[in-house]
């Protein structure tokens, strides 16, 4: 996709098992026809510290539905035969590692999950444990980068990793916003101009035409989470919160 598509990218989070247990591939498939470029999963977790508000209400409620590591991957059983743009599992490292690695790892392929993104997992335990592992299945393991990640390390992850880099905008949780500050903008040319081989998305804080159009300068693209778990709490139906979501960044 990344060789396809050099800019423009719009990639999109979600919980699965929200709003309704069930609704976990009813939501991938209406973003594929929408022409969302690439899907995060997102599996949901008690203590996501990364998540702002809406996320992490949104991983309460899927929790409370029944949603889990061994469920999410029964629904996801199949998918490949329906959707054919990249998917990738956005989970924390406690559920991962009570299902085993080496099985979450064999799972996730089984299904058609290109990637993971395992926020909490340190890049230094990564590369003791993990990545052996998971080039055995042939999985992406995208890292985060924040403005406070160094450039040595940014290029030691670039080294090591694969699919693409997730550049979280700022310092905070997730969470929607109007505009990006200076400073952000500021990280955004400075990591651009390291000419990393792997490509970038921007995340945290995408939410409109406005945000999604910075990071695309800078970026080969964007990801919206919270802006789109509002409109899926908000909406009548799945189709119709993702046709907002469409218009807001289009």
């Amino acid at each position: 996709m990344f060789e396809e598509r050099k800019n423009g990218i719009l990639s999109v989070y979600f919980t699965a098992g929200y709003p309704q247990l069930n609704d976990t591939v009813s939501v991938i498939r209406a973003l594929e026809n929408r022409g969302v470029d690439l899907i995060e999963i997102g599996v949901p977790f008690s203590d996501p510290m990364a998540d702002g508000p809406v996320i992490q209400a949104s991983g309460t409620r899927a929790l409370h539905n029944g949603m889990g590591v061994k469920r999410l991957f029964g629904q996801l059983t199949g998918i490949r035969e329906e959707v054919s743009i990249p998917l990738v599992l956005m989970g924390y490292l406690n559920p991962i590692m009570q299902f085993g690695f080496d099985n979450y790892c064999a799972e996730a392929v089984k299904c058609g999950i290109d990637g993971l993104i395992i926020p909490d997992l340190p890049f230094a335990e990564y590369m003791e444990s993990y990545k052996t592992i998971a080039e055995k299945y042939g999985l992406h393991i995208i890292m985060l980068i924040t403005p406070e990640t160094s450039e040595e390390r940014i290029r030691l992850i670039d080294e090591h990793t694969s699919g693409f880099i997730y550049m979280v905008s700022t310092a905070s949780v997730t969470g929607a916003r109007n505009s990006f500050g200076d400073e952000s903008l500021a990280y955004f040319r400075r990591v651009n101009a390291m000419h990393l081989k792997n490509p970038r998305l921007i995340g945290f804080g995408i939410s409109n035409k406005d945000t999604f159009d910075a990071a695309c300068r800078e970026a080969s693209g964007a990801i919206i989470g919270s802006k789109f778990i509002s409109l899926l709490g908000s909406e009548e139906t799945i189709d119709e919160a993702v046709e907002k979501l469409v218009e807001a960044v289009g």
